[in-house]
Formats: C-alpha cells, sequence, structure tokens
C-alpha cells in the first residue's frame, strides 16, 4: 500500500509539468565542454554521498525494486551546480550524480526526473531512502552514469522550488547533465551523446520536456535525446487539475493547494490568500509549502478536500480557468505533442488511482498525430508508486534495446 508520504511526493507533482517552447531553453554554455563555465552546469561543488558494491546496491533494492540486474557498484556525490530559475536569473540546484564502477571510460548517460517533492531534503542528493535515490544506483549499476537533479529551490538548491515551472525544470535538468559531464570528466570518464531520459509522475511530463529541449539543440550543444521513457505521468494539466478541484483525486487539496501557491508566486493567481483559501487556512497555506515542512507536517494542518480548503469561487476558476490561469495550463496539456527523432515508451499501471491511465493514452495520442514511432506500456494493476517499482526493470531494458538500434 503507498504510504501518505509517497502519495504525497508522487501524485500532485506529477501534474503540473507542461511545454512551452519559448520557455524551455536554459542559458547555453559558453566554455569548452569540460571547463568550469560561467553559465549553466558550472560546477560549485562536490562531495562523495555514496560508495557501494554491487552487493550493496542489489541489497538496498531489495523489496522493492527488482534487483536481478545490477552488475556494478557505484559511487555517487552530490554536486551543486550552476543553473536558472522561473525568471530566467542565476541561481544554484543540486543533484545526484552517481558513476559506475565498471572500468569504461565512456558512458551511457541516464537522467532521471524525480516526482513531486514538498520537503526539500527528500531528494536523491539528500535522502538515502527516497526511491528516486534508489532508482539512480540501480540505473549506474547497469553500467550508465546517472544525472538525478532536485530541481530548483530543493536539495541544497537556492531559493523557493518554482513547482512545474517548465523553463526552471528544463534549466536545471539540461544544466545538471552539463555538470555531471564535468563530474565524470574530472573522474577519468566521459558521457555519451545521447541520453535516456526517464522520469516518474512529475518527472514523466519533464522527460517530454527535456527530450523536446535537447532535440531542438538549442538546450545545449553536445547532449541529443537518445531514448526517452516517461512514467505515471499526467500529461492532461487542464483535466488533473479540474479532477483535483472536484475532489476525484485522494488527498486533493493537498496537490491543489501545492500547485496553487507555487503558480501563484510565480504567475499571480490571486491577490490574498483569502482570495483562494477558506479561513483559518488562509493565514498559514503559503508557509507551509516553504520546501522545509515534510508532508506529514502539510497533512496534519490541512484539510485532505478541496472543497474545505479553498473558497467555491476559486474552485470554479481551476475548474474553468481563464486569463493567466488558462494561458499557463493550455500548452502544459501539450508536453507531448512534438515528433522525437528518440524511441519513445511510455510506461503506466491501469491500476493507478493518483493519476488515470487516460493521461498515458493521451500523451499516446499526441504522439501519434504527429508520426512519432512509440510505445505505450502498462505495467499491471498496480497502484501509483508500485508502478514505477515494476517499470524501471523494463526501461533498463528497452534503454538496452535503444541503443543497440540506435
Amino acid at each position: 500500500m503507498t504510504s501518505r508520504r509517497t502519495k504525497i511526493r508522487t501524485l500532485a507533482g506529477a501534474a503540473v509539468v507542461g511545454s512551452v517552447s519559448a520557455l524551455v531553453a536554459p542559458v547555453p554554455a559558453v566554455a569548452g565542454p569540460h571547463s568550469e563555465r560561467v553559465h549553466g552546469g558550472a560546477v560549485v561543488s562536490v562531495e562523495q554521498a555514496a560508495d557501494l558494491t554491487a552487493e550493496e546496491v542489489a541489497g538496498k533494492l531489495r523489496g522493492k525494486i527488482d534487483s536481478s540486474q545490477v552488475r556494478y557498484g557505484v559511487t555517487a556525490y552530490r554536486v551543486t551546480y550552476r543553473t536558472t530559475d522561473s525568471t530566467g536569473a542565476p541561481t544554484t540546484a543540486s543533484q545526484l550524480v552517481v558513476l559506475p564502477k565498471n572500468g569504461e571510460r565512456h558512458l551511457s548517460t541516464v537522467s532521471w526526473l524525480h516526482g513531486t517533492t514538498v520537503y526539500r531534503k527528500d531528494v536523491a542528493s539528500e535522502n538515502p531512502k527516497s526511491d528516486d535515490r534508489l532508482a539512480a544506483l540501480l540505473f549506474a549499476s547497469t553500467g550508465r552514469a546517472v544525472s538525478a537533479p532536485d530541481y530548483v529551490g530543493l536539495g541544497s538548491g537556492e531559493g523557493f522550488h518554482p513547482y512545474g515551472d517548465p523553463r526552471a525544470t528544463v534549466s536545471a535538468s539540461v544544466d545538471g547533465l552539463r555538470a555531471a559531464r564535468t563530474v565524470a570528466h574530472r573522474n577519468g570518464r566521459e558521457l555519451k551523446r545521447k541520453v535516456q531520459v526517464s522520469g516518474f509522475s512529475q518527472g514523466g511530463p519533464a522527460t517530454m520536456l527535456v527530450g523536446r529541449a535537447l532535440q531542438q539543440e538549442d538546450a545545449d550543444r553536445y547532449f541529443r535525446p537518445g531514448a526517452l521513457a516517461p512514467v505515471g505521468g499526467p500529461y492532461n494539466l487542464s483535466a488533473f487539475e479540474a479532477a483535483a478541484a472536484d475532489d476525484k483525486i485522494a488527498k486533493s487539496g493537498i496537490y491543489l493547494a501545492y500547485f496553487v501557491t507555487a503558480w501563484n508566486r510565480m504567475y499571480g493567481l490571486y491577490a490574498s490568500p483569502g482570495d483562494a483559501f477558506r479561513a483559518p487556512y488562509d493565514r498559514k497555506v503559503e508557509g507551509l509549502f516553504d520546501g522545509r515542512h515534510t508532508a506529514e507536517q502539510i497533512v496534519g494542518e490541512l484539510p485532505a478536500a478541496s472543497k474545505d480548503l479553498f473558497t467555491e469561487d476559486f474552485l470554479n476558476k481551476i475548474r474553468k480557468p481563464d486569463g493567466v490561469l488558462k494561458d499557463r495550463l493550455r500548452p502544459m496539456d501539450n508536453t507531448c505533442d512534438w515528433r522525437p527523432n528518440a524511441p519513445v515508451e511510455i510506461f503506466h499501471g491501469r491500476g493507478d488511482k493518483d493519476v488515470d491511465f487516460g493521461h498515458a493514452t493521451y500523451c499516446a495520442d499526441q504522439l501519434t498525430r504527429n508520426g512519432a514511432a512509440h510505445r505505450l506500456t502498462d505495467v499491471g494493476d498496480y497502484d501509483h508508486s508500485g508502478s514505477v517499482q515494476q517499470a524501471l526493470p523494463r526501461i533498463i531494458r528497452f534503454f538496452d534495446e535503444s541503443a543497440k538500434t540506435g
């Protein structure tokens, strides 16, 4: 059964990432491929986070994720690097970079993009027990380098988390790849150009965002998409948020509150908290989503249902958005509305009650209309968190297959 914390981290966050091609290009690197960069991707600090044998990696995965594909030990690093925020201003972000201990000089690379996280330390670089840390260890143990960005405002990065903003999502992810390349080079390794991108929940749409940015060739001079494998993502954001407003999703109020407070900070959705939230929650809801409160703390302070947390007038704006909300939501429904030149496999579980399987078919239909080759894989009757655990071994096989044909 999915824990309360897991649900909070994965549901809402899965829903709020979309695509506006004019917004997603991060600042390009201007220096040589391995030097410290003035712009995005320059490494600020590196600290070893873990050094594990293959047996130790398998032990950490045991009982959660199939460990039969583990081949090598790994070394993980906590890396701080330069990137840009939702306004394009310079900031720093953190990530976990993991390298396999396999003796290979040239490494395939995975960019692993996580789902919603409300507490800034519940990320791969900070929490050794997080599912995202385990995913990164698994990919690296198969012989790949892994970049697992925490996104802007999480981990040890500066500022607030611009939840779901496409510009900041792509900047942190692409700049994370650049920083990972520097770390690998310092260890005598080289990262191959084609990146295998995968992500869960919020990371599903983020996978498609990052893939498109790399394919457009203005996001980075070196990296290109090699394969895309989104898992359990909501690719129709408008429909997802409307469902949350109607309390058709468990803990709808909590998820919607994270979305609304972040988007208000970025885009201005309300003049004062009282315009959106009912008393007495209007006086404390914004402070709870500061990255320093855990999911359990937030759940303990706020009602689970949207109807108890939000004013009816504001819920109607979510159901039938106009103005800036409509403008920002519309492109967020189109993260799959393009033609990737790399293989794509969409993973979802038919038992997912957090993000309906219809989101996967929605993405697949958009890819089909663009003439893109893709596969849609139902991993089985598993819940939201269970679906990614089932998908990860399949993703590795898909990446292996893609590398042979690519």
